[in-house]
């Protein structure tokens, strides 16, 4: 199972990806809005990491995302709360 630093790392890249960053700066605890992500860039964000993980993440998560490292943890917690009802 990948640890919330393997998930910091791919959040890394779908933020660099998504809002044409320099993934240098997008450190773990970088505010995202020191990055330039408001909250429609944070619904952009969920909308993609939905698309590229293949998950569902309820939008009242988006309180969480703060920086990197919290996004990183809500999206362990939408992988493993799919993997959980993809063995039921």
């Amino acid at each position: 199972m990948a640890s919330v630093g393997d998930h910091c790392a791919e959040v890394t890249k779908v933020v660099s990806d998504t809002f044409r960053l320099d993934p240098a700066l997008v450190v773990p605890d970088a505010p995202l809005e020191e990055l330039g992500i408001d909250s429609k860039g944070r619904i952009r964000l969920l909308a993609a990491l939905e698309i590229y993980y293949d998950v569902s993440i309820d939008l009242d998560e988006l309180d969480r995302f703060t920086d990197v490292e919290s996004v990183a943890d809500v999206l362990a917690e939408a992988l493993t709360a799919c993997r959980a009802e993809e063995k039921h």
